[in-house]
């Protein structure tokens, strides 16, 4: 997966600002997550509600996917510069108004999962929370600005670390500030690092930042009054040969890692304690670190699709192969090819989506992956919980599937949800073998070697 291309120099040139913009996004990104997971489990310390918890992640879920299409038409139709700004900004206010109803409402209004005050101050929490989503989308289009096109497979691996190095710091942090400080604790640093973010922002320059889109660029609907183009993207996706099958692999990708979502939890807390389980995860989230670093120096090839399909090929062989030994170890290993090898498949989508949709939609064509990339995932939990539970576990414990094969593959509701992630590797493995033999595969790897990459990045730029 090697090339030549020269490594990324993060100290100078047009790459020192890009650092200077995922440090900054990295500790929004922290606060803003802490904020999410806090709130989480603050209000099931508070009122014991199973319900309120899936409420907050229903939430965040369907506002992430709801919102994707139209934060990417604010990132093309404003300097990006101005997005990370207006979204910091944004996130701050909110924050801020949480924090009056938080301190003007009696203790005993968050103790009941139907109280207004309490859903109140969820709500203003998660609106902060979502409007830190345009820096994403942003952070995606800045790559295509500020790092040249050689180079980028290996910036968006540095996004990928900078990812799983937020989900670590995040799962460590927001369960200390909620037990020994309460939500005002989230509150305190999570305002404080936003200020100090849009500051440090009022230093940052970036050359050559301007608007992507006018209105005026290719799109019939796309006036001034009409910014969202929904038409227009879905267009300019179709017209890429093979780009919109790739946004709806991964998709189905998402699709089927709703099941992790769902069961992986009760799989893992059925084969060791909650300590143990939690330590293992932390764990595991430091290998996103290592892949996304992994992919900064190597690089993915000049054949970004040709990774991203063989990552899958590995992700869900491995989905497939360790539920068939109820085995600690098992589970360890493939969770650990697992993480490591995700950062790869991430940054192959991102490198590209940057080559081959022009610099001016490519705010709204990221943003509409989100939205439809993320839709996937809770619609699978939601589905895989109860298949499980009323038909999959009985299947395995006293059922068809018990007798059939149960001798050798075990039985009980543990290997149930065993059965679940064979048959979900299975499926997976499948996809990603028609997807290797299938035309769309051919014509997008053909688009992106044929396509010209949009350069945003001027000979001789001096960054600030």
């Amino acid at each position: 997966m090697s090339d030549r291309a020269p490594a990324l120099d993060l100290r100078s040139g047009p790459e020192r600002v890009f650092a200077h913009l995922l440090v900054n996004n990295l500790l929004v990104s922290v606060v803003n997550y802490t904020v999410w997971f806090a709130v989480t489990f603050w209000v099931f310390l508070e009122t014991g509600s199973v319900f309120a918890t899936g409420m907050i992640a229903g939430i965040f879920l369907v506002a992430t996917a709801g919102t994707g299409i139209w934060f990417g038409s604010l990132v093309d139709h404003h300097r990006k510069h101005t997005v990370l700004q207006v979204s910091a900004l944004a996130s701050a206010v909110f924050y801020g108004l949480a924090a009056a109803v938080h301190a003007m409402s009696p203790a005993e209004d968050f103790r009941t999962a139907g109280s207004v005050p309490l859903w109140c101050f969820v709500v203003l929490l998660m609106l902060g929370v979502i409007t830190g989503n345009p820096r994403t989308i942003a952070l995606s289009t800045l790559v295509t600005l500020r790092v040249p096109e050689d180079r980028r497979d290996r910036a968006n691996g540095l996004v990928g670390s900078a990812s799983g190095l937020s989900m670590l710091v995040t799962s460590v942090i927001s369960g200390l500030l909620v037990a020994f400080g309460g939500m005002t604790a989230v509150l305190t640093l999570a305002l404080t690092v936003l200020v100090l973010s849009i500051l440090h922002l009022t230093r940052i320059q970036v050359p050559d930042d301007r608007v992507a889109a006018d209105g005026t660029d290719g799109a019939e609907d796309a006036t001034p009054e009409s910014r969202v183009d929904l038409r227009g993207t879905l267009r300019l996706v179709c017209g890429v040969p093979g780009l919109l099958p790739l946004i709806l692999f991964s998709c189905f990708n998402n699709f089927l890692g709703g099941a992790f979502m769902a069961l992986m939890d009760p799989y893992g807390l059925s084969l060791m304690s909650v300590q143990a389980w939690g330590l293992l995860w932390g764990a595991l989230s430091a290998l996103l670190i290592v892949g996304g670093l992994l992919v900064a120096r190597v690089g993915l090839g000049s054949r970004p699709i040709r990774v991203l399909l063989l990552v899958n090929v590995a992700m869900w062989a491995v989905t497939m192969l360790f539920p068939l030994a109820s085995s600690v170890l098992t589970l360890t290993v493939a969770m650990a090819v697992f993480m490591t090898v995700m950062p790869f498949a991430e940054a192959a989508e991102q490198t590209v989506l940057q080559r081959v949709v022009p610099y001016e939609r490519q705010g709204r064509v990221f943003g509409f992956a989100q939205s439809v990339e993320q839709a996937a995932s809770p619609l699978t939990a939601f589905l895989m919980a109860p298949l499980t539970e009323f038909v999959v576990i009985p299947f395995m414990t006293d059922g068809a599937g018990a007798r059939a094969i149960g001798d050798w593959f075990g039985t009980g509701p543990t290997r149930g949800i065993a059965l679940v992630f064979v048959v979900t590797g299975l499926i997976g493995v499948l996809t990603v073998l028609v997807a290797f033999a299938s035309p769309a595969y051919r014509r997008l790897g053909a688009a992106y070697a044929t396509a010209r990459a949009p350069e945003a990045v001027p000979a001789g730029a001096v960054p600030v």
